[in-house]
């Protein structure tokens, strides 16, 4: 108790629980909106939602994404309905996305410079060339090299675990902004679970700020 009391205190854990509860609404609302009988369910969860999301205005970190945000809330809240609601969303959109693939481009090169150390680890391990056997294919080279490539990112990622979930949240988060733009279309229940497992990412990363990623 007295570890979520701290983590409530907290402006960051406040928003990751804000932001969990508001993609599980989006989440579950898209599982029952076909199901018949379920509208009044639908519509609390719709309102629940819109509360939360109005609830982390303040809470936002990127500042320019929180100028436009706040913007289209004064604009829902009907303070200024004459501002262009699309104009801005598309507007927080890109910069939402163009710091979402700056974030990526990181843990790409994060990731590579640790796939690197792993490789020089292994060669200093197995000093000895290995040996063809016969018969060997192109064929067998090639899906031989796609498994060694994978299980080097399986074992650099669960060497660092800060940067595998630096990695999934920043992908996961990434689904909303190119589905608003329109350059990969999901549905409401993809960008929901995407929000939650993000959220839920976040939420380690506040608990336990060792898992946070350090860049070199």
């Amino acid at each position: 108790m007295d570890a979520f009391t701290r983590f409530t205190n907290q402006t960051q854990g406040r928003d990751r629980l804000f932001r969990a509860t508001q993609y599980t609404c989006m989440l579950l609302r898209y599982l029952l909106e076909p199901k018949a009988g379920k509208e009044n369910v639908v519509m609390k969860l719709k309102k629940l939602e819109s509360s939360v999301s109005t609830g982390r205005k303040s809470n936002l970190n990127r500042v320019v994404y929180f100028i436009c945000d706040t913007i289209l809330w004064v604009r829902s809240v009907g303070l200024a309905s004459h501002i262009n609601k699309e104009k801005w969303r598309m507007w927080a959109a890109r910069h939402y996305c163009c710091s979402l693939l700056l974030s990526l481009a990181r843990d790409l090169y994060e990731i590579s410079l640790q796939m690197e150390q792993a490789t020089r680890d292994r060669a200093e391990r197995e000093k000895s060339p290995p040996q063809d056997p016969t018969g060997y294919s192109v064929a067998d080279e090639e899906t031989e090299w796609l498994q060694s490539f994978l299980l080097l990112l399986f074992r650099s990622l669960r060497k660092h675990p800060p940067l595998l979930l630096d990695t999934v949240k920043n992908f996961c988060d990434i689904l909303n902004p190119l589905d608003q733009l329109g350059i990969y279309k999901s549905n409401p229940g993809i960008i929901g679970l995407g929000g939650l497992v993000s959220s839920l990412a976040g939420i380690i990363i506040v608990a336990y700020p060792h898992m946070k990623l350090k860049t070199q």
